[in-house]
């Protein structure tokens, strides 16, 4: 008799194998970097803006300790209120603004206008500037940036930008530009030059 062999099955043909497509993660939103909208309301004004000084600025302290506004400045000034911004008390280029507005100081508030140097510095800090440099005026100071972000002269994400801010008694802006040490001092000088001397007259009888 002949053996029959039992032929094994055919294997079945492999099953092919999808390959997978990496689908992509849908795109993140942007978070908005910091800083990058005005945390208020408020816009930065311009030069011939007049500002409503009612709580512009926030509160902040002279290098002594006193609590003060922008608008109890510009209400105990004669004829308006110039505030130096520099980034910090004692470094190179800020003791040259501070000390330039120093040695200016009769002329630049030969109309009436009050000069104050304005930084996010500590009182201790701007104390010790004003002592050792021996200025003639007060320093802000401003560790918030609330008066400093208000006028335009903040730093992303924080710091402050070298400039000069002057508003007069009415809250009208005269000058509002950043600028090197010089050229902050020779703004006010040449808004002093082009000032009638009967200004500052005419602004405390109004």
């Amino acid at each position: 008799m002949v053996e029959l062999r039992k032929r094994k099955a055919p294997l079945p043909p492999p099953v092919p194998v999808k390959k997978r497509t990496k689908t992509k993660a849908p795109a993140a939103t942007p978070k908005p970097t910091e800083d990058t909208t005005p945390s208020s309301t408020e816009t930065v004004p311009t030069v011939g803006d007049v500002v409503n000084l009612d709580g512009f600025g926030g509160e902040f302290e002279t290098n002594d300790g006193t609590k003060s506004t922008l608008k109890a400045l510009v209400d105990k000034s004669e004829s308006g209120v110039v505030l130096f911004t520099y980034p910090k008390a004692s470094t190179p280029g800020c003791t040259k603004q501070a000390c330039l507005f120093r040695d200016g100081h009769d002329k630049l508030t030969s109309t009436g206008l009050s000069i104050y140097g304005l930084s996010g510095d500590s009182p201790k800090a701007n104390t010790t500037f004003k002592t050792k440099q021996n200025l003639p005026y007060p320093l802000l100071c401003d560790p918030a940036f609330s008066l400093i972000g208000a006028i335009g002269l903040k730093k992303v994400p924080r710091g402050t930008t070298r400039g000069v801010f002057v508003i007069d008694k009415a809250g009208k802006v005269l000058i509002l530009q950043p600028g090197g040490p010089d050229a902050t001092v020779e703004a006010v000088r040449q808004l002093v030059i082009s000032t009638p001397k009967d200004s500052k007259d005419e602004q405390i009888e109004a």
